[in-house]
């Protein structure tokens, strides 16, 4: 064997090691960080620090024959004089104006805590009338207010539209949404909003959700860390705390207790519902009490076929066209499942995976264990 071919082999060979290695030290440390402390910063957030939304309204142009009709939607019509007004080209009272190329939007955008003008952001545009896509479309400068009605930020750009779409013949294929699309980058920012972060010696942390348990833990956390009676629970929502005066200290402060990890409890036992798409969601606490449970469907069949009576020859009758329909009834038989009391989640789930019942048919089992008492959670629909 040659000796660049051996020494390509051993090279090789000290690559897969190195891989090999690699990937087992990645599942040695998988269930290591699968069992991290959850942090401050993932159940809490700062008074004050928040996001604001912006909207807009502003024209699509360059569409491919794909913009609103303006016989539907006079208001691209009215939009489009006012931005040709403003640009000094004045159109003749009573022209007719067939705009193909063009589309009313209204935009949105989120604008971020502590963002300075001259920053850019993310937008997303969206049709108001009738165009059938803004594929290929260039938003033309439109203002981002506030609610306070204040501009906050400017957006203009090329719209990224995430399908493709095309007719002919009175035959139609469309992939995803053609309506609404994203422009990256596309707003700068000309006004900042102002943020009470150093205003006072004390702040606030909002949690996530109102949990007695998480906001004392959270108070330990801190005091624990940064010494007794910096940080006070104040109800079962929001956490008061002493911090420094000047701005540097005060980022430093925010920036180590945010990493802070918590000891928490087992969340409170939920069930959430989603009863438009029959999504069902619990969490690892919901257990089951012993119970039985018994659930059949019942389904009704109803087929119609047309009759023709056509009269005898020189009868003088007409041919007449009736319908026969045909209803049949079925229900299934609902075997009586016992379900055993169940600890665990899987428990649960492999109780209620014995009846064969689908999601829709989960909605009305698990409310009716509610009821019986045999479900030890909280259910809540959406």
């Amino acid at each position: 064997m040659p000796p660049s071919v051996r020494k390509l082999l051993r090279v090789c060979g000290q690559a897969v090691l190195i891989i090999a290695a690699a990937a087992f030290g990645a599942l040695l440390l998988a269930p290591h960080r699968a069992q991290a402390a959850t942090r401050i910063k993932e159940v809490a957030a700062v008074q004050g620090v928040r996001t604001n939304q912006l909207t807009g309204y502003g024209l699509v142009v360059g569409l491919d024959g794909t913009g609103d009709q303006t016989t539907q939607t006079p208001f691209t019509t009215q939009s489009l004089n006012a931005m040709l007004q403003q640009l000094g080209v004045t159109v003749p009272a009573g022209t007719a104006m067939q705009l193909r190329n063009v589309a009313a939007v209204m935009v949105t955008a989120q604008l971020p805590a502590f963002a300075q003008p001259g920053q850019a952001i993310d937008i997303t545009v969206s049709s108001l009338g009738n165009a059938r896509s803004l594929r290929g479309g260039t938003l033309i400068a439109t203002p981002l207010r506030g609610a306070d009605g204040q501009v906050y930020a400017l957006a203009q750009g090329n719209v990224v539209v995430g399908g493709a779409g095309a007719s002919a013949g009175g035959s139609k294929v469309q992939v995803n949404h053609l309506s609404a699309g994203r422009v990256p980058q596309g707003a700068t920012v000309e006004r900042a909003v102002a943020t009470p972060l150093v205003q006072g010696d004390t702040l606030q942390l909002d949690l996530m959700a109102a949990d007695f348990n998480t906001a004392r833990a959270v108070a330990n956390a801190i005091n624990a860390a940064k010494g007794a009676g910096v940080a006070q629970a104040m109800d079962g929502r929001t956490v008061a705390v002493r911090a420094p005066m000047t701005p540097g200290e005060r980022v430093a402060f925010l920036a180590d207790i945010e990493n802070l990890p918590l000891n928490l409890a087992a969340p409170a036992a939920k069930v959430v519902i989603n009863a438009r798409t029959g999504s069902v969601v619990m969490n690892q606490a919901v257990t089951l009490e012993a119970c039985a449970v018994a659930h059949g469907n019942l389904s009704v069949t109803i087929s119609s076929q047309p009759v023709v009576s056509q009269p005898a020859p020189f009868s003088q009758g007409q041919t007449v066209v009736g319908e026969k329909a045909d209803i049949t009834m079925k229900q299934d038989a609902g075997a009586l499942v016992n379900m055993p009391a169940g600890a665990k989640l899987a428990d649960v789930v492999r109780a209620l995976n014995a009846l064969g019942a689908t999601p829709q048919d989960l909605l009305a089992i698990l409310q009716a264990m509610k009821s019986a008492g045999a479900l030890n959670a909280e259910i809540e629909v959406i």
